[in-house]
């Protein structure tokens, strides 16, 4: 059994390695261009997933997720010991993660937003720091023709999601994605894929599920990939822009922590019960 130590370095860099790919894309979108349609933002989380179970899921699990190691704790398949030292892991990889992205995607950053004709921190640096936190709906669609900001046109935009609509959305993908990973890592399940298939299936799950609501909340499911990119944000220049930005803390704390916390504790349950 591997020492807790490797356990949590494993648990962050798995962490690391999904924030990376997934953040690292959103990114390459947001700033360049370079990705075309939602689809293949979506991929690339799926597969940052796959690759960060294939890496460390033999040491930690790769539950690389609050909610799911919560989800897990409450259904009796992980100790509740470990449970505040995976989450805190968890949310470190995700800043190393995040600080990377920041260094080498910097001058793209400030491209970007001397194009929109914003200063980072004013509130139209919401489209720059959703790179790494989230926002509902995802700003990047707010933007004229010409790449430019307004604010007006935000108001008007934001009618798209609304709190209701962004926590109902996040609980109920993330129950669909704790469904899927306490399935097919369940061993009395006969119809589980083999064991070395299911990082690829949890991978597709969340690629499909951000193809359906990321126009709306950017698609969390994860607590540890919104907090913690987003609090770096925060220190990084973007100040209240990032957090509490402009859905304000009920949209933080409910949306994006409470949320797919509670999702995938009933996703994980309609398995065990």
């Amino acid at each position: 059994m591997p020492s807790p130590l490797r356990t949590y370095l494993a648990e962050g860099l798995g962490t690391f390695i999904l924030i990376l790919f997934g953040c690292g894309a959103v990114h390459s979108a947001v700033l360049t261009g370079s990705q075309s349609g939602l689809w293949q933002v979506a991929i690339i989380w799926g597969i940052g997933v796959a690759l960060a179970a294939y890496s460390v899921g033999g040491v930690s699990g790769a539950h690389i997720n609050p909610a799911m190691t919560i989800a897990l704790a409450t259904w009796g398949r992980f100790p509740w010991a470990r449970v505040a030292p995976y989450i805190g892991v968890q949310l470190i990889g995700a800043i190393l993660a995040a600080a990377v992205l920041f260094v080498i995607y910097g001058p793209s950053l400030k491209q970007k937003e001397d194009k929109m004709g914003v200063k980072r921190g004013e509130m139209g640096s919401v489209v720059t720091a959703s790179c790494y936190g989230e926002f509902y709906p995802a700003p990047g669609g707010v933007l004229t023709a010409e790449g430019k900001w307004l604010e007006s046109e935000w108001e008007v935009f934001q009618a798209r999601a609304t709190f209701t609509e962004a926590l109902v959305a996040e609980i109920i993908c993330t129950a669909v994605l704790a469904l899927v990973v306490f399935a097919v890592t369940d061993n009395k399940n006969s119809a589980a894929p083999a064991p070395y298939l299911a990082p690829l299936v949890c991978g597709l799950t969340v690629a499909a599920l951000i193809s359906i609501i990321a126009p709306l909340t950017q698609c969390c499911l994860n607590p540890a990939r919104d907090f913690g990119p987003r609090l770096f944000t925060y220190f990084a220049g973007w100040g209240a822009a990032a957090m509490p930005g402009p859905n304000g803390w009920h949209g933080v704390i409910g949306v994006y922590i409470i949320a797919p916390i509670l999702g995938a504790i009933a996703g994980g349950g309609i398995t065990t019960i």
